[in-house]
């Protein structure tokens, strides 16, 4: 029977840990014993941040609705519940958009909620 020789499989399996550890500082890119280690904790905040991520999104764009908002004497909870009594459906997204770019639409829909709000 042939003699197995294991060397291409590690020296594969290093040579994806060292590319993900691609610039990182001193021996953490070159070391694979150390490269393994900030690689996987690397890919641990990865997962996480790719939920916090979405978390930190929702918080700017419900500042930007409320700075919008205020702008118009409202504060943001009362133009989402004015919205929400006018039966008028748009996300945070859409609408912290509107706050911005488009001041003239986002100011109609303010109207609407405080007429919502008034009824």
């Amino acid at each position: 029977m042939a003699r197995v020789k294991r060397g291409t499989t590690s020296h594969a399996r290093h040579k994806k840990v060292l590319k993900l550890a691609k610039g990182y500082r001193g021996r953490n890119s070159t070391n694979y014993r150390i490269a393994i280690e900030k690689v996987e904790k690397g890919l641990r905040y990865a997962y996480r941040d790719r939920k916090n991520r979405k978390r930190e999104f929702r918080g700017l764009w419900i500042q930007r609705i409320n700075a919008g908002a205020r702008e118009h004497g409202l504060t943001y909870s009362k133009l989402m519940a004015g919205l929400k009594n006018a039966g008028i459906e748009i996300d945070r997204k859409v609408l912290s958009d509107l706050a911005i770019s488009e001041p003239a639409s986002f100011a109609s829909l303010v109207k609407q909620a405080q007429a919502a709000l008034a009824a």
